[in-house]
């Protein structure tokens, strides 16, 4: 049904400069606020000039997985699976960081993989929950939620063209071979056959999982009430804050994985009422951007020697953080109708249709 207002109707110039935005924004939250390269950090023309690279190899995917959400009907299930499959790949086959055991430029390497090394994988179990996790909250997750809360459109719709997707594919591949080649080339651990067989297989075990379960109708909207969105921001704020603080060892390990898991089921319990919109999505994803960003400051005091600049870069990037997080949970969006075929009645066997179960009465 048309709206017949002009509002909903963005030019092409802004959809390009949201896929824009968010081109720029998913490589800083993925690598810049954490200041954990001495070698850029502090030095704004090196920063710029990473992008060339880090921008496609974060801020194309990002893109391209909140465009295939926006043309398959991925609800948020299927974006974070999908940015599961980019982080097994970009951590197991491009960088290969995942498996290795020494890496270029980072002295402390391995004996912090030591700590949690699980020999038959050839993994550390800290380094693993740190990578992973971080390419789905940081690198396309938080990315993607905060800048879709600029769309003035309700529910998702493509910002990009075919020749524009084709485009940002090109650079990522284009990026990730080159970033491949100079790890290869700088003497990193390389991963076994074996190794490389499995991320590939985990990742597109999470790419099936994206076009089923997350395109799978949802349950119908609850009336259950939800935190403001400020409370929401907080109340993630502190748990991003832990998960940031837990060390590289086994019990850090299993208190980040409790922190992700009960801070997961809240979340997904919120949003399951109809009082839950945009704006407590860009919550969610602004109190892990803020928190990130509170870590750079760390990074740098325990630098040495000190980058030069350090805190400066910090305060600029978390300035920066603060007024995209404000002005994502302040964007006006008008209210989606909501779309019957992407939602389902509670679970009733007795009044499920067999078309609805796969044919089969449930049991």
């Amino acid at each position: 049904m048309s709206t017949g207002t002009g509002a909903l109707r963005p030019s092409r110039t802004r959809l390009r400069l949201l896929a824009l935005l968010l081109f720029l924004v998913a490589p800083v939250c993925a690598e810049y606020l954490t200041a954990y390269d001495p070698e850029v950090t502090g030095q704004p023309a090196a920063l710029i000039g990473g992008l060339v690279i880090i921008g496609p190899l974060y801020g194309a995917p990002a893109v391209l997985i909140r465009e295939l959400a926006a043309r398959t009907g991925m609800h948020w299930t299927g974006i974070l699976a999908m940015a599961g499959a980019f982080g097994v790949v970009q951590a197991g086959v491009v960088d290969q960081s995942l498996f290795a055991q020494h890496y270029p430029g980072y002295a402390w390497w391995g004996e912090v993989a030591a700590r949690t090394l699980i020999p038959p994988l050839g993994v550390s179990g800290a380094f693993a929950l740190n990578f992973l996790l971080g390419h789905v909250i940081w690198s396309i997750s938080a990315p993607v939620a905060l800048v879709e809360a600029l769309d003035r459109r309700p529910g998702r719709q493509p910002w990009l063209g075919r020749v524009g997707l084709v485009v940002l594919g090109v650079l990522w591949a284009l990026a990730s071979v080159l970033v491949w080649s100079d790890i290869r080339g700088a003497g990193s651990d390389q991963a076994s056959a074996a190794q490389i067989a499995a991320a590939l297989a985990l990742a597109a075990t999470l790419v099936a999982v994206a076009f089923t379960f997350g395109r799978r109708r949802l349950p119908a909207p609850t009336e259950g009430r939800v935190p403001r969105p400020a409370a929401v921001l907080g109340l993630v704020l502190v748990a991003a804050a832990g998960y940031q603080a837990i060390p590289s060892t086994w019990l850090g390990v299993a208190l980040g994985a409790a922190i992700v898991l009960v801070a997961g089921l809240v979340v997904t319990r919120w949003s399951r009422s109809a009082s839950w919109g945009p704006r407590h999505a860009a919550a969610v994803a602004g109190a892990a951007v803020v928190a990130r960003a509170l870590v750079g400051f760390q990074s740098v005091a325990s630098t040495d020697p000190r980058p030069s600049g350090g805190y400066a870069q910090n305060t600029v990037l978390l300035v920066m953080a603060l007024a995209l997080v404000v002005a994502a949970m302040r964007a006006e969006r008008p209210t989606a109708v909501l779309d019957p075929t992407r939602y389902r009645e509670p679970h009733d066997p007795e009044n499920q249709s067999p078309s609805e179960n796969g044919g089969r009465r449930s049991t």
